[in-house]
């Protein structure tokens, strides 16, 4: 289940007069999870390929663009706000995203919206800008650096392989928002890959609705990059974005989201063993008990992940793995979710995140009954988590003496903090190093580690290298 990221949002009272004849301006709000954001990155750089800036506030722009998300309840909130403040401090504002496949209910409660167009709609955004701030041509303006604008920091990025999605899960409406699986040419990511790295990004992030299931729509079409032919397929994808290297001839980190654990994952764990691809897989296993499963409509049944994750650890014993669970679901009974803290005991999973089970509107879950009461959903989060606490500091406490390669993300008074291979921006732990020599942000360095606690490690700097791993 994604998660909603924290709102980018132009500040300001009142928008500047879009009659002046210089570069027209453009405020950029983005909502949602991962994928929202590579929407938000390719809309940004066509605008600047244009000859549009983005502004920081309100006062200053032209118009206001809000990408929505409206997956969960508070999502859909968080975004009705996001265009009601744009409205308010700005008035002219255009609305895409997930919600604005809800058009009609975003439009009641604002009429005078320029635009609603739905998730990944990149022509119906520029359509709607070029009729409300025609584009002023600025040569100077127009030139973009090669791996487009991105709203990330500069050492990593997002690298969407795949829109839409061929499940039914009951609690999810996805399909019906984003459509179908549509998987992007293997040549395509691998050049934007690329592009990516000459440009210094360290860590590309692997993203789709699901992730294994790429290449499936275009019967795993083959296609050429650097004279040598590869199938559209997630395997091949992995062996072309791990041989990429950057200016310094260093390997970057990439890292997989969204993995379903179809057979052919195993494959893709050997590359990880290999070193091509980080030992790390995201895997979004939702529960454990066989009839919430079935409830939920989902495509694993709990036994046979259990199987899988041992046959993982058996081929790289230093992969991590991540999942989101759902508590709470319509009908969960005591006995179900023990199931489900008893399979966390034997899964011994690395990261988890957990969520109460909300109602979406058009979600076939909807239908289900058995509502479970807000106070036993926040009893049985509590519990998930507290049983996960400490299968997260076991695991931690193991790494104390190791010298783990770390990615610098930012710097703090005591030092930096960065993330090792175990750990996805924003979702997981953290790496703080601690000591006055301070990395610079997007440097991979080595760092020793000298203390753990439940989700984040302490270090510090180390010439150990390669080799303690």
């Amino acid at each position: 289940m994604p998660s909603v990221q924290p709102s980018r949002r132009p500040r300001g009272p009142s928008r500047r007069d879009p009659s002046a004849e210089t570069a027209r301006t453009i405020g950029f709000v983005s909502l949602g999870c991962p994928k929202a954001l590579v929407d938000s990155e390719r809309i940004i750089t066509q605008l600047r390929s244009e000859g549009y800036q983005t502004v920081p506030s309100y006062a200053a722009a032209d118009l206001v663009i809000v990408n929505t998300c409206g997956f969960i309840d508070s999502a859909v909130e968080e975004s009705l706000d996001a265009i009601g403040e744009a409205v308010k401090e700005n008035g002219r504002v255009i609305v895409t995203g997930c919600l604005g496949a809800k058009g009609e209910v975003i439009r009641a409660r604002f009429p005078d919206l320029l635009s609603i167009t739905g998730p990944q709609d990149y022509a119906g955004v520029m359509k709607a800008v070029h009729e409300a701030a025609p584009p002023v041509h600025d040569p100077f303006l127009d030139l973009l650096p090669p791996q487009g604008v991105k709203l990330t920091p500069r050492h990593y990025a997002y690298l969407k392989i795949a829109e839409g999605c061929n499940h039914k899960c009951s609690f999810c409406i996805i399909p019906s928002m984003r459509g179908k699986l549509a998987s992007r040419p293997v040549d395509a990511v691998l050049v934007e890959a690329e592009k990516l790295v000459r440009a210094g990004v360290q860590e590309l992030l692997v993203i789709s609705q699901d992730t294994s299931a790429y290449g499936a729509d275009l019967k795993y079409a083959g296609r050429t990059w650097q004279g040598q032919e590869y199938p559209t397929r997630m395997l091949d994808l992995c062996r072309g974005l791990g041989s990429l290297r950057d200016p310094a001839q260093r390997r970057p980190w990439v890292r997989l989201h969204y993995v379903y654990p179809y057979p052919h994952v195993d494959a893709v764990i050997e590359l990880m063993a290999e070193g091509l691809v980080l030992p790390y897989l995201d895997v979004p296993f939702q529960h454990a008990s066989p009839t919430v499963l079935k409830r939920m409509k989902r495509p694993a049944a709990a036994e046979d992940t259990l199987r899988r994750l041992a046959a993982w650890r058996a081929i790289c014993p230093e992969i991590t793995v991540r999942s989101t669970f759902i508590v709470g679901f319509p009908g969960e009974t005591e006995a179900e979710f023990q199931v489900l803290l008893d399979w966390l005991d034997q899964a011994q999973l690395d990261r988890v995140g957990c969520f109460k089970y909300s109602p979406v509107e058009g979600a076939a879950a909807n239908a289900l009954g058995g509502p479970i009461p807000g106070a036993l959903q926040e009893e049985r989060l509590a519990r998930f988590m507290e049983k996960q606490a400490g299968i997260s500091a076991a695991k931690l406490k193991k790494k104390l003496g190791r010298t783990l390669e770390v990615l610098v993300d930012e710097h703090t008074p005591k030092g930096a903090r960065g993330r090792s291979w175990a750990d996805a921006p924003e979702i997981d732990g953290q790496v703080l190093i601690e000591g006055k020599l301070k990395p610079l942000v997007g440097e991979r360095v080595w760092v020793k580690i000298t203390g753990a606690d439940t989700h984040d490690l302490r270090g510090v700097l180390s010439d150990e290298g390669v080799g303690n791993n």
